[in-house]
This record gives C-alpha cells, structure tokens and sequence, in this order.
C-alpha cells in the first residue's frame, strides 16, 4: 500500500494505491482538491444568491458575481482557460418544492 498527501496547485491532494506483487497498481482512491473545496464554494454561492438574487429572475451580475465565487476556490472546476466572465453558466432557482420559477445561463461558447 502507497499513500501520499501533497499541496497542490489548487488545494490538498490525497492519494492512495494498492500495488500488486507485480508492482501494476491494482486500485487507486483520490481526493482531489475539489473535493475540499465543495463545501466552501458551496457556501459562496449561497452568499451570493442571498446577496445578489432580487426576486425569482437570475441577472447578468448574479451570474457573474457567481463566476468569481466558483473561480476564488478551484479555478480549474470553472476551467482555468475561460477567461474571467467567459465561463459558461446555468443557474436554475426553484422553490421550496422544487419547482423551477427562474432560469438564466451564459454561453460562450
């Protein structure tokens, strides 16, 4: 069994392997910075849709402010090479029950 727990780029990176007697890796289990980054970009976003989200209709500064949210924990999840307001975007707002009353989105490609 080989393990590691290594910085970096974008947050702390755990991996783990099992190596067979014929030294081939026979199982890997990683936990990728996204992985600690979720629960912090989650709150972000919940910040700012309590901030920027007036009514039910998403705007084009939510969706932005949304963008940088995502990007201040884990670049790479937005994908680094889209430049900054170039991310393509959904935001869906749904009720209590579930049931959609807003939509909005940004294509770029």
């Amino acid at each position: 069994m080989r393990e590691g727990v290594i910085e970096a780029p974008r947050g702390t990176l755990i991996h783990h392997y099992r190596v067979g007697a014929d030294d081939l890796v026979t199982s890997c289990n990683l936990i990728v910075s996204t992985t600690h980054n979720n629960q912090a970009m989650n709150d972000a976003v919940a910040q700012v849709a309590r901030r920027y989200l007036d009514g039910v209709e998403p705007t084009e500064p939510l969706l932005n402010h949304l963008e940088v949210a995502i990007r201040a924990f884990d670049p790479c999840l937005s994908c680094a090479t889209h430049a900054l307001g170039k991310m393509p975007l959904e935001v869906v707002v749904v009720d209590a029950g579930g049931a959609e009353v807003g939509r909005a989105e940004k294509r770029v490609w």
